[in-house]
């Protein structure tokens, strides 16, 4: 009699007739396991993205630090600056005091002789004695005029009469403003006046004081000490100053750093949260993936249609993009260096940004847009076949949506990357079978044999480009 508990071929031994559940509450339960890995691996694919968002944080942080860093540097660069052009300034002025005593001091002595020659000339009064040729009528008509004393006016001037006859006549300007012509003073009258006025104004500037009192010259140098020391006591002061503001500048930077620190050691620990959070759901994973091949090995093939979702389900779990010199949580006034944002993943490291790719695949670009609106051997006086419109304006469409499709991502800063292997042979083969096509279409000259070996060559370009790309797939393939 056979035993129905030994073993079977695999190894494997069968579960009791009387303990194995039915075929489709087996395929329930690895269903549901299937599932459930299927879960956890959708929220398993979230990690990379979190990862690299988390070395974008870094690097801000790093980027706040260096920031907070630069602009304390600059407010004690404006401190420095200022103190040392205030110094400056005060050193100047303190060295300027002595002229400026001898400054103030000739400007005293030229307001004290101004004030003794206007007072001589005001007492200096007009009389007919004094002047020849003018007698006490005139005097009474220069008096009605306001013109009593030396110090009335200035000087006499010959000007047209005020009614434009008679031609020039003697016009006596006043101090005080304006002009006047008196009938009877002409150029003989006119000139002894002026020369009377001027004896006067050489007499009142020789008895006019020629040095400061002592009383003056004491007040001007009792204001020039009082500036002096009110200079060097801002002097003095400016170095204090200095140092009170850079101590308030050192202060906001405390601040500043403090409160980058707290807002990095939060983030710090909500990013080690959801890295522990990550790290329980890839052990939950292998513990599913464990009970998944356990039950696979007790209950063995449960059909085609679960063997596929069972492969996929056992794959390994993919390794997070590993982040170096996470310093966290980080000491206050730590500065971290820039993290990469490079992303790793299981198949091939994206490349350094900065390998972009070329512009210059914006010529062929060019080109087969421009074919697929007029299409190929319909220029001149040809006319292409209907088929031979559809087709290569398909063709030329189709290249032009590949080229854009495998360009346009490479051409971006943190997508960048060499425009895949083989996809010059193959424009290349596009571009000269359209060429081919079009001389085929061309009625008006003989290029057969050309049109020929131009059709062969794009074939052969066609086929290196397109052996290229499958090798290089099947490369990069895990």
């Amino acid at each position: 009699m056979i035993d129905s508990t030994s073993a079977r071929r695999d190894g494997s031994t069968p579960v009791p007739p009387a303990a194995v559940p039915s075929p489709s509450a087996i395929r329930a339960e690895r269903r549901q396991l299937i599932e459930s890995i299927r879960a956890l691996r959708r929220l398993l694919d979230k990690r990379p993205a979190f990862e690299v968002s988390d070395q974008q944080r870094l690097n801000r942080e790093a980027r706040d630090r260096k920031r907070a860093e630069a602009v304390h540097g600059k407010a004690l660069q404006r401190i420095h600056e200022r103190q040392a052009r205030q110094e400056a300034s005060l050193n100047q002025q303190l060295n300027g005091l002595d002229g400026k005593r001898e400054t103030q001091e000739t400007r005293a002595l030229a307001v004290l002789r101004r004030e003794s020659i206007e007072r001589t000339l005001n007492r200096t009064y007009l009389t007919s004695s004094e002047v020849n040729g003018i007698g006490k009528g005139l005097i009474r008509d220069l008096a009605a005029h306001g013109i009593k004393t030396a110090a009335d006016f200035e000087r006499v001037s010959w000007e047209k009469a005020p009614n434009g006859k008679g031609g020039d006549v003697l016009y006596i300007h006043r101090t005080k403003g304006g002009k006047v012509h008196i009938n009877g003073i002409g150029q003989h009258r006119g000139r002894p006046l002026l020369e009377w006025r001027q004896s006067v104004l050489a007499r009142a500037e020789a008895r006019a004081p020629r040095l400061l009192p002592p009383d003056e010259r004491h007040r001007i140098a009792e204001i020039i000490d009082a500036e002096r020391v009110r200079l060097r006591k801002e002097l003095a002061e400016a170095p204090r100053a200095a140092d009170k503001a850079r101590k308030e500048a050192t202060q906001l930077q405390t601040e500043v750093l403090s409160r980058l620190t707290t807002a990095e050691e939060e983030a710090s620990r909500l990013a080690a949260v959801h890295r522990a959070e990550f790290d329980a759901m890839a052990e939950k994973l292998l513990d599913l993936q464990a009970q998944l091949s356990a039950h696979m090995d007790t209950y063995g093939d449960i059909g085609r249609r679960l063997r596929r979702a069972q492969h996929r389900a056992l794959r390994p779990i993919p390794q997070a993009p590993p982040l170096s010199g996470i310093p966290s949580p980080r000491a206050a006034g730590d500065a971290p260096a820039l993290v990469s944002l490079t992303k790793v993943t299981d198949r091939e490291a994206h490349p350094a940004p900065g390998t972009r790719a070329h512009p210059a695949w914006l010529v062929p670009i060019l080109y087969f847009t421009l074919t697929t609106v007029v299409g190929v051997g319909e220029l001149g006086d040809n006319t292409a076949s209907l088929s031979l419109m559809i087709t290569s304006r398909l063709a030329a469409f189709a290249a032009t949506a590949e080229l854009l499709r495998l360009w346009v991502p490479r051409i971006r800063w943190r997508t960048a990357s060499p425009m895949p292997s083989g996809t010059g042979w193959q424009t290349s083969g596009v571009f000269l079978g359209l060429t081919a096509a079009g001389m085929f279409a061309d009625e008006h000259s003989d290029v057969f044999r050309a049109a020929c070996v131009v059709s062969v060559l794009a074939g052969l370009c066609l086929l290196a480009g397109t052996g290229l790309r499958i090798g290089k797939d099947t490369t990069a393939s895990p």
